[in-house]
């Protein structure tokens, strides 16, 4: 086989392991929660290191992988009830595009310092998913939002930063920081005598 299919397939291979792990992630992560409605992503992981092995395509591509899966999730049925097409646009943008990001990121800051190249990475995936998390909620479902505001006693903000990010976003963001760096070491030795 020439280095150059070789390389191909290898590449291809590995982004069909991270897009199953992220598929089973994302179903069984849904059933994580640390305090509001909004699920743990254990997602964002394999998102970041597909963005960091593979580029930004593939960072896309496993967010979006990420997004779909969210579909057959039982939180589904309560974001879909509240707007169809806000749930569809919004669960599907932030997932890629917190791929996206990581990819774009990790290829800007790789020449100069893989350690920062990482954290950077992993960072900015949460912040990108979270951020248009909340975006989609004002923009889509803020009178559903207000109620269950009012309800609580509580301001449309501080429900929206407590109740559905709350110790998610903590979570996802230490998560990201602690583990991607790690993963990325073992792969960087293991992957080379993969190759020969």
């Amino acid at each position: 086989m020439s280095p150059v299919r070789h390389n191909s397939t290898l590449r291809m291979t590995q982004l069909a392991i991270l897009t199953a792990i992220v598929g089973v992630l994302s179903y069984f992560g849904g059933f994580i929660k640390i305090g509001g409605l909004a699920s743990i992503s254990l997602t964002l992981v394999p998102v970041v290191l597909g963005a960091a092995l593979l580029g930004p395509r593939a960072g896309a591509w496993l967010g979006a992988v990420s997004g779909a899966v969210f579909f057959l999730t039982a939180d589904a049925a309560f974001w879909l009830n509240l707007s169809v097409f806000g749930t569809i646009l919004t669960v599907m943008v932030k997932g890629t595009l917190a791929g996206l990001a990581a990819g774009l990121l990790y290829r800007l800051f790789a020449k100069r310092n893989m350690l920062l190249a990482l954290l950077t990475a992993a960072a900015v995936c949460p912040i990108v998913n979270t951020g248009i998390f909340l975006l989609g909620c004002l923009t889509f479902f803020l009178d559903a939002v207000k109620e269950m505001a009012n309800a609580a006693d509580s301001s449309v903000f501080a429900f929206l930063i407590v109740v559905f990010v709350g110790l998610n976003f903590v979570f996802e963001l230490l998560l990201n920081l602690l583990l991607v760096p790690a993963l990325q070491r073992i792969i960087a030795v293991v992957a080379p005598r993969t190759r020969k």
